[in-house]
């Protein structure tokens, strides 16, 4: 989960607060904070894109935004961003990392030498290609499994790193917090002025 501290960072910020009338100070708050926490939704789905081999919209779609909210008198000047995970899994499939078919190995079949199919992931766009041994796609193209044993069965899936643990790795959560300190100023002064001008109407 990533927060930002406003009192913390932002001391000119909270000067600027305190000096208001209190419903125009919180509705420009309420605004600045949804403001900065999209763009980090955004950015972190770039960040993660960038060093991982995943589409940025899927990383999108595991990205939660709990917004701040100024509903029926209640006012709730917090937004959080954070990766959520699907169900009860913490990690997720190789098949969202698959990068082809190789056909590296060759196998004997009546007496004949034949090409073999094998799948390649790639993890992180920086790392080289992976083959897995025995891998398939199975549950109508969403899985890729592997035999435990000799025997047709039984299987199991083969899972990796998942959006959560991309989320926490230090230098893309560390970028991200950076993104909203640097941003945030700037969105309050542009909802204040909005706010502003709705109030002066």
């Amino acid at each position: 989960m990533i927060q930002i501290s406003i009192r913390t960072n932002f001391a000119d910020v909270i000067k600027r607060l305190d000096a208001l009338p209190e419903k125009i100070a919180n509705k420009a708050m309420v605004k600045a904070l949804n403001t900065t926490i999209g763009q980090a939704k955004t950015n972190m789905a770039s960040q993660i894109g960038k060093e991982f081999n995943l589409k940025v919209g899927a990383v999108k779609d595991r990205l939660t935004v709990t917004p701040a909210s100024r509903k029926s008198g209640e006012l709730k000047l917090q937004a959080k961003l954070e990766a959520t995970k699907r169900g009860n899994r913490r990690s997720m499939n190789l098949i969202a990392f698959q990068d082809g078919l190789l056909t590296t190995k060759t196998a004997k079949t009546a007496g004949r030498r034949n090409s073999v199919g094998q799948l390649g992931f790639k993890i992180k766009k920086s790392g080289g290609r992976k083959v897995i041994t025995g891998s398939f796609i199975g549950n109508q193209g969403r899985t890729v499994f592997v035999r435990t044993g000799k025997d047709r069965l039984p299987i199991k899936a083969v899972n990796t790193i998942d959006v959560p643990q991309m989320f926490n790795t230090r230098r893309i959560n560390q970028a991200v917090q950076r993104i909203m300190q640097e941003r945030f100023a700037t969105n309050f002064d542009r909802a204040l002025r909005d706010v502003l001008r709705e109030w002066a109407k």
